[in-house]
């Protein structure tokens, strides 16, 4: 525990329409119809702002995968609950809500440029210890984001985790908790176990045992909801060809390019900053002293080393390398450029203090031919183009597929080849645009499932764009028992062999507390397991002994002690003896230190669950 601490339309169909509004009408009026259509879609609304259906999706799906993830490659994703799945999600956005409003109202910000850096930082998001752009889109495409729409959930979660901290950072710890909380961490407890182990293979189940499991359990023998799609993908790679460059923009392009070289310069300096301990007069005074000794003949490195004040380059002997234009202080680079090789400059004023400059080598620029750069030349005038007319033809794609039935028609507009998709489920597929969240998402939306529609231009990456449409929805159907009987028999024979084991264990457990079994060495073919000083973080012991043993009460005495039980993952029934509890010496000021740190966390987190309860309490909260 104290290292856990420490790590801390037309026809019938219309007519059918209008039957239904006149219904409506004439049951709610026309208020509750103009309502029920303005919140068409909103899942819910807190204290006025809309939680959308599109969030609601979104929030569902994630929460599928995670729990996807933490189950298992092998766990059946039909057998989640999808109505619990999405009131799961509605009610973390609403949590999320109330946290984003309260922040708001206690003035919470912070600047664009402190977000920027966060993601600049991120791991997640840096190759070679640099951030990439590549990656970045990479990882929040993986997670269903858009790159505005990543912005955006990061800066609900500063906001949220401001607001966490504020209120944790709040709380305190009294040493009369230090103590009490010491006393119950450092306990140690000496006990004895026996374990009865479960053996399924030692246990008979039969077919009628299998078929009416399956009988009981048929919801959960269901194969996954699935779908197969069709889809058009867009590619702006796709354009490349269709674009040509002249000779004349890509002459234009190269005395641009070579335009923007210069030659390089190799300065080194003495600065005499200008401070508090130094004026500017003192500053100038002490510079033109070194100035003199230069005109002595002293050498120009070793007297950097021994007063310049620039510590990144005095240790150089003032050398600062190799630079263009723009880097220096204006006034340093006029110096600087007035130069010839070897010359020193007159005492130079700039923010930092008075400078001596001296230029130790001129490079020239290095200017390529236009034939080497040709190629970079024509692609990056090809982007140029490539990137107008791909903008121009994901809106023709959009507009197209909102007003067609089908995907035929957008993809004769365009030139595109309508494809069609393996069968996959709410989890996706493995690979291509069925790995896309985006994509499964959309494809389960009731608008593309249920409606029929062709989904809106979703984003794989940003050089591919899909607009998809569901061709075959295939319901959960029944399993039949052979294909499950296998794996219902394994577990009921778990099942019998757990309850074979702590039938057993529990008669022996009512003799040895009535008195009834005397204590012995061996009970039942097992030896008890004896165990002194058992901290709370033993290792090599179960957690659930653990715990079942530190909930125990004291024994009476010593020749009294008091017994409890715990059935394990794997069905072994064990029966726990303590014998004794030992109370540990007075903490150290460290471990003092690190227990109210501790405490106080826990009571920081206890305290943003109440306000976040009462945010709840006092909220307008609607749902639709």
């Amino acid at each position: 525990m104290l290292q856990n601490i420490r790590d801390n339309s037309q026809g019938w169909i219309a007519k059918t329409i209008i039957g239904l509004i006149i219904v409506l009408m004439a049951l709610t009026g026309f208020d509750a119809i103009f309502q029920a259509a303005s919140h068409s879609q909103d899942a819910a609304k807190v204290n006025g702002d809309e939680i959308t259906l599109n969030e609601l999706s979104q929030a569902t799906e994630m929460q599928r995968r995670q729990l996807m993830q933490q189950l298992g490659k092998d766990f059946d994703p039909a057998l989640l609950d999808d109505k619990m799945l999405r009131e799961a999600a509605l009610k973390g956005l609403i949590d999320r809500k109330l946290l984003l409003q309260g922040a708001h109202d206690a003035k919470f910000a912070f600047s664009e440029g402190a977000l920027d850096q966060i993601m600049l930082q991120t791991p997640e998001f840096q190759v070679d210890g640099k951030f990439s752009a590549e990656r970045f889109d990479q990882v929040i495409r993986q997670m269903g984001y858009g790159r505005l729409q990543f912005r955006q959930m990061l800066s609900e979660e500063m906001l949220i985790g401001q607001l966490r901290a504020g209120l944790a950072g709040s709380s305190f710890v009294t040493d009369e908790q230090v103590a009490a909380f010491a006393r119950l961490e450092k306990q140690t407890r000496d006990f004895a176990s026996l374990t009865f182990k479960a053996d399924p293979s030692a246990t008979k189940v039969t077919d009628d045992e299998v078929k009416a499991h399956y009988d009981e359990h048929a919801k959960e023998f269901m194969s996954p909801d699935q779908v197969v799609i069709d889809y058009v993908e867009l590619k702006k790679s796709s354009f490349f060809d269709q674009v040509s460059v002249k000779d004349e923009d890509l002459q234009d392009a190269y005395q641009k390019e070579i335009a923007n070289l210069s030659e390089q310069r190799r300065a080194a300096h003495i600065l005499i900053e200008v401070n508090d301990k130094l004026d500017d007069a003192q500053a100038k005074a002490k510079i033109e002293e070194v100035q003199a000794r230069l005109e002595k003949g002293e050498d120009f490195a070793k007297l950097a080393k021994e007063v310049s004040q620039d510590p990144g380059s005095a240790n150089n002997g003032g050398d600062l390398g190799f630079a263009g234009n723009g880097v220096y202080d204006p006034a340093f680079e006029t110096a600087l450029n007035a130069l010839s090789k070897g010359q020193v400059s007159a005492p130079v004023r700039t923010d930092f203090g008075w400078h001596l400059i001296r230029l130790e080598d001129v490079q020239a620029p290095d200017v390529p031919t236009f034939a080497s750069l040709k190629a970079k030349l024509t692609s990056d005038l090809k982007t140029q183009e490539v990137e107008q007319r791909f903008v121009t033809a994901t809106k023709q794609l959009e507009d197209s597929a909102f007003e067609a039935s089908d995907l035929g028609q957008p993809a004769q507009e365009l030139g595109l080849k309508v494809q069609t998709s393996e069968p996959f489920g709410k989890d996706g597929g493995s690979q291509g645009v069925t790995a896309s969240r985006a994509v499964v998402q959309a494809a389960f939306s009731p608008e593309v499932l249920e409606e029929g529609s062709n989904s809106a231009a979703l984003e794989l990456d940003p050089e591919t764009m899909v607009v998809v449409r569901v061709k075959e929805h295939r319901k959960p159907a029944q399993l039949p028992l052979e294909a499950v009987a296998g794996p219902i028999r394994t577990e009921l024979a778990k099942q019998h062999a757990a309850a074979q084991v702590k039938a057993k264990g529990e008669a022996l457990l009512a003799g040895l507390r009535d008195g009834k079994v005397p204590l012995a060495a061996s009970q039942e073919g097992q030896r008890w397991k004896v165990l002194e000083a058992v901290n709370r973080g033993q290792d090599g012991i179960e957690p659930a002994e653990l715990q079942a043993l530190f909930r125990m009460p004291k024994p009476q005495a010593k020749e009294k002690p008091e017994f409890s039980s715990v059935t394990l993952k794997d069905g072994s029934f064990v029966i726990l003896r303590l014998d004794g509890v030992n109370e540990a010496a007075a903490p150290s000021d460290e471990e003092k230190t690190q227990y109210r740190r501790f405490l106080a966390s826990r009571m920081g987190q206890q305290d943003f669950a109440a306000y976040r309860k009462l945010l709840e309490t006092k909220a307008d909260i609607t749902r639709y």
